[in-house]
Order: structure tokens, then sequence, then C-alpha cells
């Protein structure tokens, strides 16, 4: 069982009116009235059944007794404040724990980190790729980034940004003899798939063109990989806006097509209701939500006719 303690603020107005050795300073220091501080330290007297102070001519004069116990009670104010600091700090910055998808953190966030740690240099991001769905209450796990339809119940949910599917290639692919100069032209290429050759049979299908095509080319698992297999000039594939933004930004892709199917399910920003307000879960927040934005901005830039909505749910 814990000893009892005495009552905070009369430690607190004790403390001050040792240091100013004065009743009237202290009240104006902790902002009350000259008479409550009086009353908290004869109350903390009484309760010690110990003299702390004596009171000689309008002069206040600490007691051998009262000198003692003032080192414990300001060490112990000290650290309380120390602790506390360094609680507010750790809710500022200090460690965030990101869980990502593996073709989420490899194709947008990887590239973008060193722009956050320039700007915010107290908070250690550390990052884990992963495909299974984050436990919060299990896993140490701040905030996560997942592909779905927002439908997270008990958790924040934030849109990151909107989804569209639409043929991306290597710049190298349209100064060769085989032009894309219309959707047909696709099928002299190779065409890379995600999983199965259903988006690719959907395209074609928007496009107006006969799917028997659609059967040549690799299959992948990954849409970093068929983001990748592109870029390398190795066919045409179909890509998402948000994984493939940064590429097409940088000039590593291009759209040969404004053909583009939407998508229901996007990214969304997830996290706990209870830390979502939490000073560095807002920063990063912001910071993916900022960075979204500004894609969207350059690729609409470019004539791409995107739509923005980032929004809670």
């Amino acid at each position: 069982m814990r000893p009892h303690l005495p009552p905070l603020n009369a430690l607190k107005a004790f403390e001050a009116a040792a240091r100013h050795e004065s009743f009237t300073r202290a009240a104006e220091e902790l902002c009350v009235t000259q008479g409550a501080v009086s009353h908290q330290v004869k109350a903390l007297e009484a309760e010690l059944a110990i003299k702390l102070f004596n009171r000689e001519r309008q002069r206040l004069i600490i007691t051998e007794a009262g000198r003692d116990y003032l080192a414990v009670v300001r060490d112990a104010l000290d650290r309380i404040a120390i602790g506390t600091e360094r609680l507010l700090q750790r809710q500022n910055a200090g460690v965030l724990t990101v869980s990502t998808s593996p073709d989420f953190a490899a194709k947008w966030l990887v590239h973008r980190l060193g722009h956050f740690a320039e700007a915010h240099p107290d908070i250690d991001l550390r990052i884990s790729a992963t495909l299974h769905h984050v436990d919060f209450a299990r896993e140490e796990v701040d905030l996560a980034v997942r592909h779905g339809d927002g439908n997270w119940p008990g958790l924040d949910t934030v849109r990151l940004s909107s989804e569209q599917l639409f043929a991306v290639c290597s710049p190298k692919l349209l100064s060769v003899r085989r032009r894309l100069a219309k959707p047909a032209d696709i099928l002299k290429f190779p065409l890379i798939h995600m999983d199965s050759r259903t988006d690719w049979n959907n395209w074609l299908r928007e496009a107006g063109l006969d799917e028997a095509g659609v059967m040549h080319g690799p299959v992948l698992n990954r849409a970093s990989m068929v983001i990748d297999a592109a870029i390398n000039g190795q066919g045409i594939a179909l890509a998402r806006t948000t994984l493939a933004a940064w590429d097409l930004i940088k000039g590593h892709l291009v759209r040969p097509f404004v053909l583009a199917l939407p998508l229901a399910k996007t990214y969304w920003i997830i996290c706990p209701k209870a830390t979502a307000n939490l000073p560095k879960i807002v920063t990063f927040r912001d910071w993916l939500l900022a960075e979204a934005s500004s894609d969207l901005r350059q690729l609409q830039r470019k004539g791409w006719a995107l739509k923005s909505s980032t929004s809670s749910k």
C-alpha cells in the first residue's frame, strides 16, 4: 500500500514560497492569491506536524526541517517535470512505427522518406512492409496504410487518394517502329498482367477491342513488379494511380492512352481512434495527404483528369 502523500498543490506552494522566501511572490508565480499560498503551507505544516517557516517581521524564513524537506520536494517535482516532458516528447516526436503493404512501401513511400526526415527530424520512422493487416491491440504499430474499401470498424480511417486503372509503358516503347497510335496497337506488345488477365480483359473491352489478344504476356503477383517490368520496357502494364504516380511524374513511365477505369478500392490511412490526434500521428498523416495532393496536381498538369477525394470515413 502506497504511503499517504501530501496534496500536490500544497507541495508546490511550499516549494515556491521557499524559493522566493515570500508568499506574495510565490502567489504571483502560481497565479493564485497570497492567502491561498499561505493557507496551503499552513495546511501542510498541520498535516506534517512540523513547522516549515518562521514568520519574522514580514519575512519568511525557512526552518532547518523545512530546508531538509525542501530538498526532497524539489527533487520530486523536478522528476515529475522531467517525466512529463519526456512523455509529451514521445507523443510529439520519438519513434513512429508505420505498417504498409510491400507494394506501397516500394513504389510510393521509400522515395519520399528523405523529405519527411528533413522536415521532421524529431520523428524516428520505422517502416514495416507486410501483407497482413495490422492488429493495433497486439502489435507495436502506430499507423498503417492499407488498400481496401475503407471499412475498418472501430478505427480512424482517412482516404489517401482516389484510384484509376490505366495503361502505362516505358517511354522507350513510344520511339520504336511499333507506335502506339490507337488502343489496338497495344496488342503488338507483350501485356504484363497482375495475378490474372482480368484487368486487361476489362480494359480492352472498355476500349472496344477483342479480348482474345489478352492472353500473351507474363503474369506477376506483385503490383510493384508489374510497374518495374513496364519501366524496364518489357511490355505494357495496367497500373493504379497511387503506385504509378512517382514513376509517371519522374518520366520513367508514360500513359499512351487516356482511357482509365475507375476503381472502388484505394489506399487508406488507418490508426486507433484513441491515438488519432497524437501530434506525431497527425504530423505523419498530414504529410502523407500533402504528398498525395502534390502527386495529383503534377499529374493533372500533364492533362490527366484525376479526382481528388481525400476524406475521412
